[in-house]
C-alpha cells in the first residue's frame, strides 16, 4: 500500500509576477494602473474556465492590500462596504440577492472614487443577469483574458513546479499537454496532484509516474 504524504508543498499564492502572461500584457498593465488608481478602475475580465481570471483578481487583490476585498460571487450575498477596491470573481454565479448587493455596491463606490474589478465566463452583453447589473459591468473596460498557447501552457507548468520545489523536464510536460485536461487550471490542479502523489510514492514526476496517475484518476 503506497504511503500517504501530508501536503507539505503549499501552490504558490497567485500574483503578475507568476503569471504566464502570453497575449496578455496590455490586460495586466490596465489592471496595474487600475489598482494605482490613475487610470480606469472600474474594469470586466471575461475568459474561458481556467484562462487565469481567478489568478489576475487574486494578484490585484494582493497588490492593493488591505483596500482590496477579493470575492467568489458563487459563495456571496453580500459585499465589503469599506473596501475601495472590490473583485468580484466569477458574477455568472451571482444569486438574485447577491445580484441586488452587488448593484448596489458598484454605485457606491463609483460615487465614492472606488474601484470594482470583476470577471465572468463571457462579455457582459451574453450574462444572464439583471439588466441594470448588466449595463454596470458593461460602463468600464471590458478585457478578455487570452488563453495560453501549448508553449506558454508548458512554461507555466515548469515555472508552478519550480515554485513547488521540483523540476519538470520537457517529456513529462509534453506528455501532459498531450493526456491531461486542456485548460491552464486543470493542468495546475493536475501538476499539484502529481506533486502529492509522487511524495506518497517517494518518487519523482516523470512520465510512467503521470501514466499511473492518469490510469487511476481518469
Amino acid at each position: 500500500m503506497r504511503q500517504l504524504a501530508l501536503d507539505i508543498t503549499l501552490s504558490p499564492a497567485p500574483t503578475f509576477g507568476n503569471f504566464v502572461v502570453g497575449c496578455n500584457a496590455e490586460l495586466i498593465a490596465h489592471l496595474q494602473t487600475a489598482i494605482s488608481g490613475s487610470s480606469e478602475r472600474f474594469i470586466y475580465l471575461w475568459g474561458e474556465p481556467g484562462s487565469g481570471r481567478t489568478h489576475l483578481l487574486k494578484a490585484a487583490a494582493a497588490q492593493a492590500g488591505a483596500d482590496a476585498c477579493y470575492v467568489a460571487c458563487g459563495d456571496a450575498d453580500a459585499f465589503n462596504d469599506t473596501a475601495t477596491l472590490l473583485l468580484a470573481d466569477d458574477v455568472e454565479q451571482l444569486s438574485g440577492t447577491a445580484q441586488i448587493a452587488l448593484f448596489n455596491r458598484y454605485n457606491a463606490l463609483r460615487e465614492s472614487g472606488g474601484g470594482l474589478i470583476a470577471s465572468g465566463n463571457v462579455p457582459p452583453v451574453q450574462l444572464t443577469l439583471r439588466a441594470d447589473l448588466l449595463t454596470r459591468l458593461g460602463w468600464g473596460l471590458v478585457l478578455q483574458v487570452h488563453p495560453l498557447s501549448d508553449e506558454e501552457k508548458g512554461r507555466a507548468l515548469a515555472q508552478r513546479a519550480q515554485a513547488r520545489g521540483f523540476t519538470l523536464n520537457a517529456e513529462v510536460i509534453a506528455y501532459l499537454l498531450h493526456h491531461a485536461p486542456r485548460n491552464t487550471g486543470a493542468l495546475f490542479a493536475t501538476l499539484d496532484a502529481l506533486d502529492r502523489y509522487a511524495l506518497a510514492a517517494k518518487r519523482g514526476v516523470t512520465v510512467p509516474l503521470v501514466r499511473a496517475w492518469l490510469s487511476e484518476n481518469t
